[in-house]
Order: structure tokens, then C-alpha cells, then sequence
């Protein structure tokens, strides 16, 4: 009864939603003129950031932007993640969708850009080169589709191993650059540290996404994950994806039991209170870690010796905004979001979030109290490129078969042929649809 209760209110809630974005000019809506606010253009903003700090943040900004511009209005709704992805959908299949809303790039986004609900920002990129040319090139590029651009992005994030330092000092450990190495680290911290080697909170099962992320890239040509990943000429068959599910499960005896019935909020509180030595962390967590009382450091997914992929590249992605196709004032809707990620803003999102910004110069150590969160920056303003989330690159058929499936290596139910089977057999039925 409670989850049908749960579930009649998402419902409402998502058509309340909708009702909202589609209520006409009388409403204040994203495509008219706010009641009350007679001679203003007003500009709805949909981002998936109602906690703090990120809410206090996007407030801040937009009432210095609306003092700035006093004829704009910007009305904001928000919704966390999950519930996010469900109302986005939503709102963007009526006629007056939000002008603004936030998108994961890969094919999260892409599927916006090919349904026609993204505006072109190429040219606004084009003339006003004193502000795209402060954007990190790397975390543009996910925006980018057949050499057009139709994302603004405002954050980017790492995957790394966080490890205690203190406990590796004590063995006598150095953080590993192969897998084999690897091995050998989480081995030695079984026998020897007392925690448990590597957390891991799947409950969520993007958890082990972000594993699958990291070991395809390391054991699968780009090329080839490119094709495979594309909803219309993804196949599986290269046998590293195999290899990475075997890779993976080695792993799986340095774990915490069940990791399927633990969060990811929890595998972080065994990392913070030394019950485990290592945890697959994001940068976007730097902002737990700035008081731990003791030493940590990070090392990226180590390199896998005759691994086909690439051995260095960094797992993660950007996150950002796109302007709605239908959008009546685009170079209002424009201008806002080049004051979110102007360089100003750019260094009070890090300052007030510990977030990375993809502002170039925004992190450095007046906007971040932690060297190591500069260090992990630069790795991502480096990166040629980025192995971003699988749950975001798949086409959605196939990634959440993929994740469900993972939940099953981890409960031992299944063998890594069996995954990629169903994969493979998925991946057909899409590419016939």
C-alpha cells in the first residue's frame, strides 16, 4: 500500500509538473510573461539541485543576475536525480517546456538533441569566444554532436580511488599503477590492516556502473566502444567486456559483505571512519573530506597489463545545461547561463560547493581549501578526453539491464558470459527498433 501510495504521488507531482510548464502566459510560464511582472521576459530553469549546498548557490546567482537584469526574470524548479529523470521527460514533451534544464551529457543528451527538444548553441560558442574560450575544451565536447554544440556545462567529476594514507604508511603500501599491483595492495590489506579493503555500496547500482565505466575503457578499443555504446550499432562482442566482469570480480573478495544492500553514502562513511582503506569516490565528494583526521590520498583505476583500451583515460563526465528548442527568448536564456559559468561564478560554485568547475582558473587555492582537490582538477583540464558513465553513454534498454545484471555478479547468480549475453540479445532488440 505505501509503495502505491509512493507512487500515485510521483505521478501527481509529475503532472502538477507539467501543468506548470504548460500554463500559458497567465501562469508565468517559461514561453510568456510572468503574472505580475508585466514587461518582463520570464525564463524557466529546471536543474536537479534542490539541496545544499548547490540551491543556496543557484539562488545566489540568479538574484545577482536578475539585479543585473532587471527585465529578466528567472522562476526555478528542481528536483533531485532520480526524480529529476522521470519529470524531465515530462516537461519537455509539452508545448511551453522549461527554457533552461539540466543534462548529462552522452546519450542522456543526445536523445534531446535527435527528438529536436535542444537549441543549436554553436554560434553563441562562435561570437563570444572571450567566454567559451574559458570552458574547458574536454568537458564541452560531450556536449557536441556532428560538430555542433547544444550544451553549456557547469561541472565535471572524476572517478578515483580515494585511499587512507595513514594505513599504507603503516604497510608499507605505495598506491598502485597496475592492475596486478592492485591486487597485491587490496591482498596485503586483507592479511594485514584490519578494515576492510575496498568499499562498496551498490544499492544504487550505478555504483557498479562506474566499475564497468572504468575497466571497459581499459580493455575495449574506443573505437569499438563508441559503435557498441550508439543505440543503433551496439553489438557487445568484443570479448573485453567479458574481461572487465572478470576483472571486476577479482575484486569482489576484497569487498564488504553484501555490497548490493549498502549505499554509496554508506560505503563513503566506512572510508571516513577508517572501516575500510580504499572507496571509488568522485571528485564531487572532496567536500566530505576536507576534516578527516587522518592522511588520504587518490590514485586513478590502474592501468591492465594487455589491456585493448586506453590505460590512462579518466572515468567521468560533465554535467550541464541545455536551452529548449522551443524556447521564445534564447539570447536571454543564453546570457544567463553564460553568467553561471563566467569566471566569477565559476570560482564561487567552487568555493561554495567543493565542486569541480569547468571554468578554467576557478579551482586554485583561494577557492579551495584542499590541495588535493587542485591536484584532481588539472588531471580533468589535462584529460583529452573522459570514459564517461556507462548509465549515461547506453542507450537506457541496455544500461539498466547492465546494472541490474552487475547486482547479479555481485550476488554470485551470474557469470560474466551470461551478462554480455543479455547484452548482446538487448542490444539487438534496440538496434531493431
Amino acid at each position: 500500500m505505501k509503495k502505491a501510495i509512493a507512487t500515485l504521488m510521483s505521478v501527481i507531482i509529475i503532472l502538477m509538473l507539467a501543468a506548470a510548464c504548460s500554463s500559458g502566459k497567465d501562469g508565468g510560464s517559461a514561453a510568456g510573461e510572468a503574472g505580475g511582472d508585466s514587461g518582463k521576459v520570464t525564463l524557466q530553469f529546471f536543474h536537479r539541485w534542490p539541496n545544499e549546498p548547490f540551491n543556496g548557490y543557484f539562488n545566489s546567482v540568479i538574484k545577482e543576475f536578475q539585479d543585473k537584469n532587471p527585465s529578466i526574470k528567472i522562476e526555478v524548479i528542481s528536483a533531485l536525480n532520480d526524480q529529476y529523470k522521470q519529470k524531465i521527460n515530462v516537461v519537455l514533451a509539452n508545448e511551453n517546456p522549461p527554457d533552461i534544464f539540466f543534462s548529462w551529457a552522452g546519450e542522456y543528451g543526445e536523445k534531446f538533441v535527435r527528438e529536436g527538444k535542444a537549441l543549436d548553441l554553436t554560434s553563441y560558442y562562435a561570437e563570444d569566444k572571450a567566454w567559451s574560450d574559458q570552458i574547458i575544451p574536454s568537458a564541452v565536447a560531450p556536449f557536441s554532436k556532428d560538430g555542433k554544440t547544444f550544451g553549456v556545462p557547469l561541472m565535471a567529476s572524476t572517478k578515483l580511488f580515494y585511499y587512507n594514507k595513514t594505513i599504507f604508511n603503516k604497510l608499507g603500501l605505495q598506491p598502485p599503477t597496475t592492475w596486478s599491483q592492485f591486487l597485491q595492495v587490496l591482498a596485503k590489506l586483507k592479511a594485514e590492516s584490519g578494515v576492510t579493503p575496498l568499499a562498496v555500496g551498490n544499492k544504487a547500482p550505478w555504483v557498479a556502473g562506474a566499475y564497468m565505466t572504468s575497466l571497459n575503457a581499459r580493455l575495449v578499443p574506443a573505437d569499438v566502444l563508441a559503435k557498441d555504446y550508439a543505440a543503433a550499432t551496439g553489438e557487445y562482442t568484443h570479448p573485453g567486456y567479458v574481461q572487465a566482469i572478470q576483472k571486476f570480480q577479482e575484486l569482489m573478495p576484497f569487498m564488504n559483505d553484501q555490497p548490493n544492500a549498502i549505499s554509496f553514502e554508506e560505503e563513503r562513511n566506512m572510508f571516513i571512519n577508517q572501516q575500510a582503506a580504499i572507496s571509488y569516490e568522485e571528485t564531487s565528494g572532496f567536500r566530505f573530506f576536507k576534516d578527516l583526521p587522518f592522511e588520504w590520498g587518490f590514485f586513478q583505476m590502474p592501468a591492465i597489463e594487455g589491456g585493448a583500451g586506453d590505460p590512462n583515460i579518466l572515468t567521468g563526465a560533465p554535467e550541464g545545461f541545455m536551452i529548449s528548442a522551443k524556447t521564445k527568448h534564447p539570447k536571454e536564456a543564453m546570457a544567463f547561463l553564460k553568467f553561471l559559468t563566467n569566471k566569477e561564478n565559476g570560482a564561487k560554485y567552487v568555493k561554495d560547493t567543493n565542486y569541480v568547475s569547468v571554468v578554467k582558473g576557478a579551482i586554485n587555492t583561494d577557492t579551495s581549501p584542499h590541495p588535493l582537490m587542485i591536484e584532481a582538477a588539472n588531471k580533468i583540464i589535462e584529460a583529452k578526453g573522459m570514459a564517461q558513465w556507462v548509465d549515461t553513454l547506453m542507450d537506457s534498454r541496455v544500461s539498466q539491464a547492465y546494472l541490474a545484471a552487475m547486482q547479479e555478479v555481485l550476488n554470485k547468480k551470474k557469470t560474466p558470459e551470461q551478462v554480455v549475453k543479455e547484452l548482446q540479445d538487448i542490444a539487438k532488440q534496440v538496434r531493431g527498433k
